[in-house]
């Protein structure tokens, strides 16, 4: 077994720069070279991460063969270019979320995946988070019963990148992100429930999404704002398991909601994580010590360290210490149900799994296409 993996960040902004921070904080990994399409991103990163090479062209990082896997760290419609490459040419894949743009091109990116035998990775955070280990354990031991209901929800209230003062303006152009608060928060929500569920497939989408708060003009314009600020979704899961979604960027309301799983023998409120179920034929509420417990697990179950985070939860499972979890399965199941309900919302109508798949169409663009900079002459 390797003691060290070798790895490529390919694209250096704000996204890129939190993966190699996390990076300096794995003993097990060692980022060898960089690439970005703004060489002075190249040489702040090479800089402040200590990073010996980097590249204006991802393509001459992929020529390399002391690399065992990259990081793809750029903006939604350029993830499927750039992994399917990197994978054809040898290199596991870790990708910044949601997995793509479109569906049709995440499926291409779990193909590759396929046909090369590469792993292929989507940072899925919460996946990892305290609260949701504790749920699985209690999902696992069959707490809940049979599960028939569950609930993603993500909330900000006034948080959308760029036009709110936060990111930058491609994310928030369609034809750059492809998405808004579904892609940019969503994923994370949808990811953690589709994993507590075990992951069923997908049979029917209902969905609407909504534009409706204010903004500043000129963020508006320069931005080409062009994505939801509120996701909303009714799915049809298999095993009789309905699921509802909201996700919003910016509403006028105050979050006190949670993402919930129910089953029949009892239910689960992810945040805090709380267990209702009853006790001597009485209504019962359980909050836990995840604190107390963690730091047990991690002293007597050595595997818990490597689950800590997504990115060390990667290295691991590229050094052989635990399986990968499937989180590209969890990815590709989120874009059929985020694209499904951009589809509903466009045909004012529910819509199966069959025309998802049949309808969905690539975004991708060129992964060498530079971004626009706020600001810029």
């Amino acid at each position: 077994m390797k003691d060290k993996i070798r790895v490529g960040v390919i694209g250096t902004g704000q996204i890129g720069t939190s993966h190699l921070t996390q990076y300096g904080k794995i003993p097990e990994a060692q980022v060898v070279a960089v690439s970005d399409l703004f060489p002075e991103k190249v040489e702040a990163a090479k800089q402040k991460f200590g990073v010996a090479d980097g590249y204006a062209d991802f393509h001459e990082l992929l020529k390399r063969d002391d690399i065992d896997a990259v990081d793809v760290c750029v903006h939604n419609n350029k993830h499927a270019p750039i992994a399917i490459a990197a994978m054809q040419a040898g290199k596991h894949v870790f990708c910044e979320k949601p997995m793509a743009g479109a569906y049709r091109d995440a499926s291409n990116m779990f193909d590759a995946a396929r046909k090369t035998g590469r792993k292929l990775h989507i940072q899925m955070d919460t996946v990892f988070s305290p609260e949701t280990r504790a749920a699985k354990r209690l999902i696992d031991e069959g707490r809940l019963g049979k599960i028939y209901y569950a609930r993603s929800f993500g909330y900000r209230r006034r948080g959308r990148p760029f036009v709110d003062g936060y990111g930058t303006a491609n994310f928030v152009d369609k034809a750059i992100c492809a998405g808004g608060a579904l892609f940019d928060m969503g994923i994370y929500h949808l990811a953690q429930v589709l994993h507590l569920i075990g992951n069923p497939a997908v049979l029917t989408v209902t969905g609407a999404t909504h534009q409706e708060l204010e903004m500043y003009e000129d963020r508006r314009k320069f931005s080409n704002y062009s994505v939801e600020e509120m996701g909303l979704g009714w799915v049809r899961l298999a095993g009789g398991i309905s699921f509802n979604i909201e996700e919003t960027w910016a509403v006028h309301h105050d979050g006190a909601e949670a993402s919930k799983i129910l089953g029949g023998l009892g239910g689960l409120k992810l945040t805090p994580l709380t267990f209702f179920s009853r006790m001597g034929d009485m209504p019962a509420s359980s909050v836990f010590d995840l604190q107390a417990s963690d730091t047990r697990w991690h002293a007597c179950l050595p595997e818990t360290a490597w689950h800590d985070s997504s990115q060390r939860h990667w290295v691991g499972a590229l050094l052989g210490a635990v399986p990968l979890l499937p989180t590209a399965e969890y990815a590709l199941n989120a874009a059929l149900i985020s694209e499904g309900i951009y589809m509903s919302t466009k045909l004012g109508r529910e819509i199966g799994v069959d025309g998802i798949r049949q309808q969905s169409q690539s975004l991708a663009i060129d992964p060498m296409t530079p971004e626009r900079v706020w600001g810029a002459p």
